[in-house]
């Protein structure tokens, strides 16, 4: 067993991440393995709860174990039974004491709910890691393989659509769309839908509650007069729209775009101008080029640079004037700078995994446009 150091939850010796907080556990000789004492004022049987306190139970339909005696004198309530637990599904008194039942697959509080329902091809002690597909024992809170708060997509609120503002056009009434998280073989782990205005984040909670890359408040999703618009709300890891096949953008000084695990930054190439005495800068000679690009390897830091001619350059693992090797996320040919008609263009060239021009505006986003939004990826439908 391994005890996890920050909240002493007890884990098997293979789980990477902690049953009761989530926390990545410690690996190897340094993981603790001695069984934790309860603590005095906790109970110690999932089938029951003190009398005057919250239960709170992993699996409310599990055969209730005897209970242990209370060390303050205090006396347990009934047990918590399939027969004592169902009528609580269809009506739960406000006034009543506080009951509280979570699982995986929905919570049962003072409210009025409907009692939860294991998903299609799962038993009914198991559930399904809605980030990573792994099959977790029901009664888990966070995802033995990554971590995924399990909890946090049925206990989210629907978000409200925001009002709107003055100089903003109100959301279009009756307008819907669909965030769709998609794998890497493109398969869907879940989807968002909204109507009118919301920004997300990972303070949203669902799909994407479980992406440490992610802002709290990360994108602004609106529909102005039947057209659905995306705003980067100053992210720290940034919005990226994926760029569609053959399809060339503009590219202007200081945008960023990504391929593979490379995130890069263009430049204009500037004449620098003399000093206040006339005298000229040294320098290397730009004639012929029209700019650079300069990969970001950290917060405000950059690379390795390279310039850009008039004719243009390729980018690639393979083939290409400008190659990263290294990066198997990056196809043999991936895609191409170029100056056309007075404007400097990127044009991806039918990658595998696509190339990412991050957003720094509100621009129009089309339906089957694909956003790239903290470590995953989303397709919107509308």
């Amino acid at each position: 067993m391994i005890i996890c150091s920050k909240c002493s939850k007890e884990n098997q010796d293979h789980y990477k991440f902690c049953l009761g907080c989530g926390a990545e556990l410690p690996r190897g000789e340094s993981a603790p393995v001695m069984p934790r004492r309860a603590a005095p004022s906790e109970p110690t049987s999932l089938g029951y709860a003190p009398t005057g306190q919250q239960a709170l139970v992993a699996d409310p339909f599990a055969a209730p174990t005897a209970p242990a005696p209370l060390p303050s004198g205090g006396t347990y309530g009934p047990p918590l039974t399939p027969a004592t637990v169902a009528p609580l599904y269809g009506k739960i008194d406000a006034a009543a004491p506080a009951v509280v039942i979570r699982s995986p697959y929905g919570v049962v509080s003072n409210a009025t709910t409907s009692p939860p329902t294991a998903p299609a091809g799962l038993s009914s002690r198991e559930v399904s890691c809605p980030q990573c597909s792994h099959v977790n024992p029901i009664g888990v809170r966070f995802c033995m393989s990554c971590g995924f708060n399990l909890l946090s997509a049925s206990q989210a609120p629907p978000p409200a659509a925001a009002p709107g503002t003055p100089g903003n056009a109100a959301a279009t009434s009756g307008t819907t769309a669909t965030l769709t998280a998609l794998r890497a073989d493109k398969t869907e782990a879940g989807s968002f839908s909204f109507s009118g205005n919301i920004t997300v984040g990972r303070d949203t909670g669902s799909i994407f509650a479980g992406d440490s890359y992610l802002s709290p408040r990360h994108a602004t999703f609106s529909f102005r007069n039947g057209k659905l618009r995306s705003k980067d709300e100053n992210s720290l890891n940034g919005t990226f729209l994926k760029l569609r096949a053959e399809e060339s953008i503009e590219l202007r000084p200081g945008d960023v775009f990504r391929i593979g695990q490379e995130i890069i930054r263009f430049e204009l190439l500037a004449p620098t101008p003399p000093s206040p005495d006339g005298v000229e800068r040294l320098g290397s000679p730009a004639k012929g080029y029209i700019g650079r690009i300069a990969l970001i390897i950290g917060r405000d830091v950059t690379g390795n640079a390279f310039p850009v001619p008039e004719s243009g350059v390729h980018l690639g693992r393979e083939r290409g004037d400008i190659l990263f090797p290294e990066d198997g996320y990056v196809s043999g040919l991936h895609c191409r700078i170029r100056s056309e008609a007075g404007h400097i263009t990127l044009t991806d060239l039918g990658s595998s995994n696509g190339t990412f021009l991050r957003i720094t505006e509100e621009r129009d986003i089309r339906a089957a446009d694909e956003i790239l939004m903290g470590q995953q990826i989303f397709r919107i439908s509308f």
